[in-house]
C-alpha cells in the first residue's frame, strides 16, 4: 500500500494545533504535512522494515545516551519544520542545546525544529523520488546530515548541506561525521536477512 495525499488547500487550512489534534485522535496514522498543506497518511510498515527501524533507532540511541551530546527520536517523532511542513523521518537526532532551547509545551508537542541528523529507511512501497524530494527538503531546512537508506538495493544516499549527494553501494558502515561524532551505524543488520 501506497502513501496517501490529502489536498486540503484552499478548500480547508489547517492551524497548528488542529493538525495536531488530528494526529492525537488518529493515534494509529502516520501523517504528515508538507509546506503547501497536503496530509500524507502514510501506511504502517512491514515486518522486515519494522525490525530493521527498531535496529536503527537502537543503534541511534545507544550511540546519543553514550555521547549525552543530544537527543535521539523515532520514526513517531513529527518536527515542524521552518518552511511550515511537519516531517516525521524514520530516526533523528538534534543537538542537546538546540533541544533545550525549546519550552516545555514545544517539546511535547511537534517540536518547532528541523533535526541535525536525519535519517530515511526505503521500505517496499516508498517512492524513491518522493523521498529523495524529502531528504532535500531537510537539507533545505537546515538538517546537517542526512542519511537515505534502501535495503533493496543496498545502497545509500549521503546528504549534506552545500554538497552534492553521495552515492554508496553496499557499505558496511555509515560515519556520523562531525554531526554525531563517534557514531557508526552497522549496516549489516540492515542490509542482511531478517
Amino acid at each position: 500500500m501506497n502513501a496517501l495525499t490529502l489536498n486540503l488547500p484552499p478548500v480547508l487550512v489547517l492551524t497548528d494545533e488542529q493538525f495536531y489534534q488530528l494526529c492525537q485522535v488518529n493515534r494509529d496514522l502516520r501523517i504528515e504535512r508538507t509546506a503547501t498543506g497536503e496530509l500524507i497518511i502514510m501506511p504502517p510498515t512491514g515486518g522486515e522494515t519494522g525490525n530493521r527501524n527498531i535496529e536503527i533507532a537502537f543503534q541511534l540511541q545507544a550511540w546519543s545516551r553514550k555521547s549525552n551530546l543530544g537527543i535521539a527520536f523515532d520514526s513517531s517523532t513529527c518536527f515542524k519544520l521552518p518552511n511550515g511542513a511537519e516531517r516525521s523521518p524514520d530516526a533523528s537526532w538534534v543537538k542537546r542545546e538546540r533541544w533545550d532551547n525549546l519550552n516545555q509545551q514545544q517539546k511535547q508537542k511537534f517540536p518547532p525544529l528541523c533535526p541535525d541528523f536525519v535519517l530515511e529507511l526505503r521500505s517496499q512501497t516508498d517512492s524513491l523520488k518522493a523521498l529523495q524530494e524529502k531528504m532535500q527538503e531537510y537539507i533545505d531546512n537546515g538538517v546537517r546530515l542526512g542519511w537515505l537508506i534502501d535495503p533493496k538495493t543496498q545502497q545509500v544516499e549521503i546528504y549534506r548541506v552545500g554538497q552534492a549527494v553521495e552515492i554508496l553501494q553496499n557499505p558496511e558502515t555509515l560515519s556520523g561525521e562531525d554531526v554525531l561524532p563517534g557514531f557508526i551505524l552497522n549496516l549489516k543488520p540492515i542490509f542482511g536477512s531478517i
